[in-house]
């Protein structure tokens, strides 16, 4: 999965034959009509204590979001004879957060709260439904992928490209990525 500000694209891949296949594409929704969709930007305007509580309603929505949304793409990969073995979620560049404070002060920090508020909702629903997490930094995706698959990294592309092909848009760099992670996951988890 790939997460956005309120929102994430989702996609799974399964083994048909020998090569990796997607089996669903799906946008989900992580955050609710009383939530902004950026909390931290919402937040910046406000004192201290009244920014701590609307990130900590935030925070609980969108865990609880991401939870159901989970479950529900669980339940339509297993209505479809899948079992799922593991999630990915793509993770930024590891810049360290501060105190609450300190994320308010700065436009960047921002951006980055919102981000990680985002993903970990992403990794606590998938620990909640007892699934194994590959988090995987973005920029290390290709690198990685090329190590574990034992493709180069072109032909990977390739092969990512010819995925969206099959499906038809859209087939935009959310996807693209979501589909990588998720062929990943399946190379390392084999035996599931």
């Amino acid at each position: 999965m790939r997460a956005h500000s309120g929102w994430a694209v989702a996609v799974a891949v399964a083994r048909l034959g020998q090569a990796p296949r997607v089996v669903l594409r799906k946008r989900i929704e992580l955050i609710a009509e009383d939530t902004p969709k950026q909390p931290y930007h919402a937040a910046q305007s406000l004192n201290l204590k009244a920014a701590e509580k609307l990130i900590g309603h935030c925070k609980e929505t969108v865990q609880r979001l991401a939870r159901e949304e989970l479950g529900a793409l669980i339940r339509e990969l297993q209505s479809r004879s899948f079992t799922v073995t593991g999630v990915g979620v793509l993770l930024a560049s590891g810049r360290a957060l501060g105190t609450l404070a300190q994320s308010l002060a700065s436009h960047a920090a921002i951006h980055t709260a919102e981000g990680e508020l985002f993903r970990n909702a992403l990794i606590e629903a998938a620990k909640h439904w007892r699934l194994p997490v590959v988090p995987v930094k973005e920029r290390e995706l290709f690198d990685r992928s090329a190590e574990k698959l034992g493709r180069p990294v072109d032909e990977i592309r390739e092969r990512i490209k010819e995925m969206g092909a099959q499906l038809g848009p859209p087939w935009r760099m959310d996807e693209k990525l979501s589909a990588l992670l998720a062929w990943l996951v399946l190379a390392e988890r084999p035996n599931t």
